[in-house]
């Protein structure tokens, strides 16, 4: 698990420059018509203000099409073998290019349909300007997964309960928050998490937040299975 987020981060910043039609199993799209979709390893768009990536990063990986009405609904169909080790990150990202002390508000509102079976996160994924540091926010998991680091306790942030673990993929700090009890839907008050890593732990500065990711970290969904983003937004000030 050391290197799945440094190589995940790789190919999502290179993402729009290598969509060139390559395109990765047999899965398809809804049959419902739908504003964008792709089977392309790193297909993306950009509707409404967010960028979404398919993004199949990791090695062993089957087969995944994504699918969007809009910027903010969207969703995945993905057949992963159960070989270990993460095989993608399908997301849309919202830049925000704002200090923490600029920002006068960060937050998030999710809505999701997900498997009960497979092997999974559905979490946000945060990013400063110069990558050194990466913010993850688990709000539900499924399966053998888990997050970088050690455990550093338990602590109410943002609407919501969470297990902070702190680590390093070797290329940059990772901090994982994982979600006490799993969420299908809910508000997540993003700047409170920053200004706590900042001001109360002291593990960085005043940072520029470059994007907001949100997806599913998958495994393995083995047999294909769906991922629907019903409804997300992130909003800044």
């Amino acid at each position: 698990m050391a290197t799945r987020t440094l190589t995940r981060t790789v190919k999502v910043l290179l993402a729009p420059a290598l969509a060139l039609g390559f395109t990765v199993g047999v899965a398809s799209a809804p049959a419902s018509a739908a504003v964008w979709s792709t089977c392309d390893q790193w297909g993306n768009t950009n509707l409404n203000g967010y960028t979404l990536y398919n993004n199949i990063w990791g090695s062993g990986a089957g087969s995944q099409c994504f699918w969007a009405n809009s910027g903010t609904n969207w969703g995945v169909n993905a057949n992963h073998p159960n070989t270990g080790g993460i095989k993608s990150y399908p997301n849309s990202t919202k830049a925000i290019n704002k200090t923490i002390t600029s920002l006068g508000s960060l937050s998030s509102s999710y809505n999701v349909s997900v498997p009960s079976s497979g092997a999974y996160n559905t979490s946000y994924d945060i990013w400063d300007t110069n990558h050194a540091y990466e913010i993850m926010l688990w709000v539900n998991k499924t399966g053998a997964v888990g997050p970088l680091g050690t455990s550093q306790g338990n602590v109410t942030l943002g609407g919501h309960s969470w297990t902070v673990y702190k680590g390093t993929n070797g290329s940059n700090q990772v901090f994982s928050f994982i979600r006490t009890s799993n969420s299908t839907s809910g508000t997540v008050q993003i700047l409170p998490i920053l200004k706590w890593i900042k001001d109360t732990k002291g593990w960085f500065g005043n940072v520029t937040i470059g994007d907001v990711q949100f997806g599913y970290e998958i495994t393995s969904s083995s047999g294909g299975l769906n991922f629907t983003t019903n409804n997300l937004t992130v909003s800044s000030s």
